[in-house]
């Protein structure tokens, strides 16, 4: 059995391993074997890259944790079913952190139950952390309207685009070496990869 600990942040900017080590040291009570998947990409998004690479090595029986159920998803409901459904077809358990009645190993009638009130959290969680999202974006558009500024948006790094579109070319690095050598997001990447696609 593998713990596979998913640690999210939704910009570069932000801290993504902020909470890594005291996952690594939860996870311990469930086993040595840990695998790491960090990125920094919206919880919005239901196609997220090391998400996805996390389904793809997960086998069943293994651990899905995460800190907290916003760290998987700021997600629609319709995604939301999606990605649960990813989740139960690998056959994964999902433990959150900081909600206790997924951390024990649910067995019998009661263990039925608790999975039942388990799924009915996670779900009203999931809702908060996208109602959470959706407020305070509305807020940050009431702010700039009332302030008169009008964003002009981030203007792309044409150098490292073209630095990026090359490396695609070559085919010798996969999307994540190229992030780190061109020292971008990995989310930015992708974009460059689609739009140079288009």
């Amino acid at each position: 059995m593998t713990i596979h600990i998913y640690v999210r942040a939704s910009t570069k900017d932000q801290n993504a391993e902020r909470a890594l080590d005291d996952l690594i040291t939860f996870s311990q009570s469930y086993g040595n074997g840990h695998r790491t998947y960090i990125e920094n990409y919206s919880g919005t998004k239901l196609e997220r890259p090391e998400l996805n690479r996390l389904l793809d090595d997960a086998h069943k029986g293994d651990i899905l944790l995460v800190e907290s159920v916003d760290r998987l998803s700021r997600l629609s409901q319709d995604d939301f079913a999606t990605l649960k459904d990813k989740i139960r077809a690998k056959g994964l358990r999902l433990i959150v952190a900081d909600l206790p009645t997924t951390h024990a190993t649910n067995e019998g009638m009661t263990g039925e139950i608790l999975n039942v009130i388990n799924a009915m959290l996670i779900d009203l969680l999931a809702t908060m952390a996208k109602l959470d999202n959706d407020k305070r974006k509305e807020r940050i558009k009431q702010g700039l309207a009332r302030s008169g500024y009008v964003p002009t948006g981030k203007k792309a790094n044409t150098v490292k685009h073209q630095r990026i579109k090359q490396l695609l070319n070559d085919g010798n690095l996969s999307k994540e070496e190229i992030a780190k050598t061109v020292s971008v997001g990995i989310a930015t990447v992708y974009r460059v990869a689609k739009s140079f696609k288009a």
